[in-house]
């Protein structure tokens, strides 16, 4: 990307509560963008559930190449229980993105926000602050829409490459690196698998130890993801950066979620050589779409996410100071008192994002 600085921003709001969260979130980008001189000129794309239902199209290919074309894309949830394809499963543009875009890297911060409950009661839960990175591409995903199903059994194909395994794992080792310099402390990467039992994660282990020698000033390591459920709930705070295969991730990354607040809490993005998605790592909500009561922080979140991610391709230090402030306008309102409902407060969706705007440039 070149010297600039105006983005462009395509928005695919979804279904459910996806369209409440985004509405708020694009609320408070308005003044943040302000503040620090950027420019995001935004651009809503038709795409979900419901479009599918009045349409028969999940993900218009106009949508996809208008989502391609922009510098980054702001998703909000999609799918509906009820709208379902002819194979019996949910409509899903976002897993075409990651396909389609080769968005190998689903990175999934876990962190103890100021103020907001934590599951766990050791005090040194409040330091949790790890980040997740699912492989996005393939793995157990791979087949996805493939897979054999027959009378008397249904398969599925997982696929591990060399390639996509090195560029996880090259991704896991830079972000520990950074991490390290912003918190000022050793980074360490450790890899989640099951190499004990199939020979597709003892190869990928091998690749990620290969990658591991690159790095030498990194610490690396090697967890079973059994062992790994376990250990997120007895010690969290100890883990640093955990690369791992798309269904791993796809369920550590709940768990994850569940420490920390729950998944209102819970930002994502996927990310690849030239495209990247940011979007809350909930779902739609069916049970509380349309009441106003969504918790807006994972897409708030994600929205940091997003524009520090435009700062690193060359958008400007104006989007790295805003993605910062944003961030820490979140921990704040948190931190003085704001309670959203999914942690036993009131604060509907309308409050966080005026608690949030309040405090840019308070």
């Amino acid at each position: 990307m070149a010297q600039s600085n105006s983005v462009r921003i395509a928005v695919l709001p979804g279904d459910g509560i996806g369209t409440e969260v985004t509405e708020a979130t694009l609320l408070v980008l308005e003044p943040l963008a302000r503040r620090h001189g950027i420019g995001l000129a935004t651009e809503v794309l038709p795409a979900g559930a419901f479009h599918y239902q009045a349409t028969g199209e999940g993900f218009p290919e106009s949508s996809f190449r208008a989502a391609a074309a922009a510098d980054a894309i702001l998703l909000g949830a999609m799918g509906w229980p009820g709208i379902r394809q002819a194979d019996g499963t949910e409509i899903a543009p976002q897993l075409d993105l990651r396909v389609r875009l080769n968005l190998y890297a689903g990175v999934r911060p876990v962190r103890a926000i100021p103020g907001v409950p934590v599951a766990l009661a050791d005090p040194r839960a409040r330091e949790i602050d790890l980040v997740l990175i699912r492989e996005s591409t393939e793995g157990l995903f791979h087949s996805r829409g493939q897979g054999l199903v027959t009378p008397d059994l249904a398969e599925e194909t997982l696929r591990i490459t060399r390639a996509t395994t090195e560029k996880l794992s090259r991704f896991a080792f830079r972000l520990a690196q950074r991490r390290s310099a912003q918190r000022g402390r050793p980074g360490r990467v450790t890899l989640v698998d099951k190499a004990n039992v199939f020979r597709a994660f003892a190869f990928m282990r091998g690749v990620f130890d290969g990658v591991a020698r690159e790095f030498p000033e990194v610490g690396s390591g090697h967890h079973y993801v059994d062992a790994m459920a376990l250990d997120l709930v007895r010690r969290p705070w100890e883990f640093d950066v955990l690369p791992t295969e798309n269904m791993f991730g796809d369920i550590l990354s709940d768990l994850g979620a569940g420490l920390v607040g729950g998944m209102g809490f819970s930002p994502s993005a996927d990310i690849g050589d030239a495209h990247a998605v940011f979007q809350p790592a909930h779902g739609t909500a069916p049970d509380i779409a349309g009441q106003g009561i969504a918790n807006p922080t994972a897409t708030l979140l994600s929205a940091a996410m997003m524009l520090d991610w435009l700062a690193s391709r060359g958008a400007g230090q104006g989007f790295a100071d805003a993605a910062a402030e944003l961030d820490d306008a979140v921990d704040r309102a948190f931190a003085e008192g704001l309670r959203t409902y999914d942690v036993g407060g009131r604060g509907d969706t309308a409050a966080v994002a005026r608690a949030v705007m309040d405090r840019i440039g308070a």
